[in-house]
């Protein structure tokens, strides 16, 4: 291997007059001055160290991989598909009839009794195989986070926010990042006077750019996280590699300035194809800003594929040697779009309004199978009214229901920009079959993302925290877990969901929904509590009456909530709710478990699903921490699992 360090003397930094990122750097200064440090070396070897780091954090997390592995939960999640089904089969042994005695305390939570925190039955229900034999129960393996008690504590902090969905965690890994770019910038080298350097940097850092933008990302594949939770790591390889590209062109434009030769050196080809990768660089950071990603959407996207597409060769013929590092990232980004192609389905679509939600459900009956609940896909609509380029864009979406069904895959699109709103037009434009909506064509990529190796049947309890739309996320997991429990695959035991609304009235339209969840757990009790944060107006539903008295006389009709007309289970109340009172709540009934038993069982914690924009994100983060620690450790522990809206 090449020596980074070479007993000979400075050569001062140029590589001949092409103004290319040389491999020698600039005279170093201080205790080791007359000391060359070549500079492709040096970022070959801080970048083996980058993946080693990643190898380490691989066999950390190769024990989640074991136990997503032995779950089988992975088999047949990976490519979307149409199965042959038939009819659920209920595999209980009487029929749920529920206690008169089950009702709701109130409109809002206030805790829970003997009465209305389980199912009620006539009798006891037993779990059969649709053979009418007894359900072999095999529950599936957990892994938590933190393996040792005594770590809880001191990993416990990484959850905290340093910033609005930015945790300390993430933090940490920017910092360490920065830290071996500016070693990489410093070490034995002048930034001011050494003009390869930085061109280095730049060009070595591109393969890692590539490699966490891609939806089927290898680091994450290796270390269990899906593109969306590691984003934050290409936007600030990119920040690092627009900035160290200016600072190399900068260098060579300031020279070739003071010495009177800028318009000959532009002339050389390889000076040309330089200047056409910095300005590529520079359009796509300044078409990636939030501000155009969610004004022009169309433009960002499309400013990152004509932008990397020179980028890419630019650098080879500016420098020959960079050739490695152009080929990586070529490769990253081929094998990506070639999965992406492969992924990708075409089918019919039934488009139908929801506005109470501000919704349109897409329901797409030809594919039915080959996602985990969870996981969300991407979806392209080909239609004219989408637009003159609404056919290029896809847009992700949590799927709603769990796979192997009739109904097939079903998809919940909130209104939030133009796209979704002519979405939205075309479902109301015509009927179909007597019901309001419209056929289409769509394409359908992935699946991605999800809980990756997070099994949350392995945990003894469930807590759902989600607003608005991200009640998909909420319902497809809580019906995976009513079905692994009916056939005996599920060691959950309580199931808590928290909905965060605008108005009541977007319970309307789940209402039979939630009351078909609460019917299919048999073993499990679910809890549902609604909060909505704004004052009703205009039509309610009928679980409401109006009142003569309230803050809201005079300007608006002020309502009161008639809990009798609530299925059991379900509740509602204005405000937000206060999470870590949810949080100390659920734990103590996951402990009440071992206690109520007469066996000994064996707590595996408490897992949270988050699904909603990122300051719901952090108040759960804030509240896991504010939770009772000595019940969090006897349940078992804490783990979360988050899907922010926005990116």
């Amino acid at each position: 291997m090449t020596s980074i360090v070479a007993n000979q003397p400075s050569v001062g930094g140029t590589n001949g007059t092409t103004g290319s990122p040389g491999r020698s750097t600039g005279s170093p200064t201080g205790a080791g001055a007359g000391i060359e440090v070549d500079s492709e070396m040096l970022m070959f070897h801080v970048n083996i160290v980058c993946l080693i780091l990643l190898g380490v954090l691989t066999l950390v997390r190769l024990p989640h991989a074991f136990g997503l592995f032995s779950s089988k939960e992975w088999l047949g999640s990976q490519f979307l598909r149409q199965v042959s089904t038939r009819p659920t089969v209920r595999r209980l042994a009487t029929q749920d009839i529920y206690s008169p005695t089950s009702t709701p305390k109130g409109r809002g939570y206030t805790g829970y009794g003997s009465s209305d925190d389980s199912h009620m039955y006539a009798q006891p229900a037993l779990r059969l195989t649709e053979k009418g034999t007894p359900t072999t129960i095999r529950f599936p393996t957990n892994i938590p986070v933190t393996w040792f008690m005594t770590l809880r504590p001191i990993l416990s902090p990484l959850r905290s926010r340093v910033m609005p969905g930015f945790s300390v965690a993430q933090a940490f890994v920017v910092v360490m990042y920065f830290y071996a770019m500016v070693y990489a910038v410093f070490f034995q080298s002048n930034i001011i006077t050494d003009s390869n350097r930085t061109g280095w940097i730049a060009v070595s850092q591109l393969p890692l750019v590539f490699a966490f933008a891609q939806k089927n990302s290898i680091p994450g594949g290796l270390i269990g996280y899906g593109y969306e939770k590691l984003n934050f790591l290409h936007r600030f390889a990119g920040r690092i590699v627009v900035l160290t590209t200016n600072i190399h062109t900068f260098h060579w434009v300031y020279k070739w300035s003071l010495a009177g030769t800028f318009s000959t050196k532009l002339k050389q080809p390889s000076n040309m194809w330089a200047l056409i990768a910095t300005c590529c660089f520079n359009l796509i950071f300044l078409f990636s800003t939030a501000y155009w990603r969610q004004k022009a959407y169309t433009l960002f996207l499309s400013s990152h594929i004509i932008g990397f597409s020179l980028v890419l060769p630019a650098i080879y013929m500016h420098k020959k040697s960079t050739f490695p590092y152009v080929v990586t990232a070529a490769v990253l980004f081929a094998v990506d779009h070639l999965l992406r192609v492969v992924k990708t389905r075409c089918s019919t679509a039934f488009l139908r309004p929801i506005p109470e939600l501000g919704l349109t459900r897409v329901e797409i009956p030809g594919i039915n199978a080959g996602w985990r609940a969870g996981q969300h896909v991407r979806l392209r609509v080909v239609s004219s009214g989408m637009g003159l380029l609404g056919w290029a864009e896809n847009h992700p979406f949590t799927v709603a229901n769990i796979s192997n069904t009739e109904e097939g895959m079903v998809l919940l699109c909130k209104e939030s920009g133009d796209w979704t709103r002519r979405l939205e037009k075309i479902a109301k434009s015509s009927t179909h079959e007597g019901t309001i909506g419209r056929q289409v064509k769509v394409m359908v990529e992935g699946p991605y993302g999800g809980t990756q190796r997070t099994i949350f049947s392995s945990f003894s309890g469930a807590l759902f925290v989600v607003g608005g739309s991200g009640i998909t996320f909420a319902l497809s997991l809580i019906q995976d877990l009513i079905q692994k429990d009916l056939e005996g695959n599920c060691r959950v035991k309580v199931i808590e969901l928290i909905w965060i609304v605008k108005d009541p009235a977007c319970l309307t339209p789940l209402l039979s929904t939630f009351s078909n969840l609460i019917k299919m757990s048999a073993f499990i009790p679910v809890r549902i509590s609604v909060f909505y944060t704004r004052a009703p107006t205009g039509q309610q539903p009928s679980f409401f009456e109006s009142v003569t008295d309230g803050p809201y006389i005079g300007k608006a009709p002020s309502f009161k909530v008639q809990p009798q007309h609530l299925p059991p289970g379900i509740t509602l109340s204005p405000g937000r709710p206060r999470i870590v009172n949810f949080i100390n709540l659920t734990l103590q009934r996951i402990i009440a478990l071992r206690s109520s038993s007469q066996n000994d069982v064996k707590l595996t914690g408490l897992i949270i699903g988050v699904c909603g924009p990122l300051s719901l994100a952090d108040d759960v983060a804030k509240a896991v921490s504010n939770a009772e620690v000595s019940q969090r450790d006897h349940a078992g522990g804490i783990e979360v699992s988050e899907e922010t809206f926005g990116w």
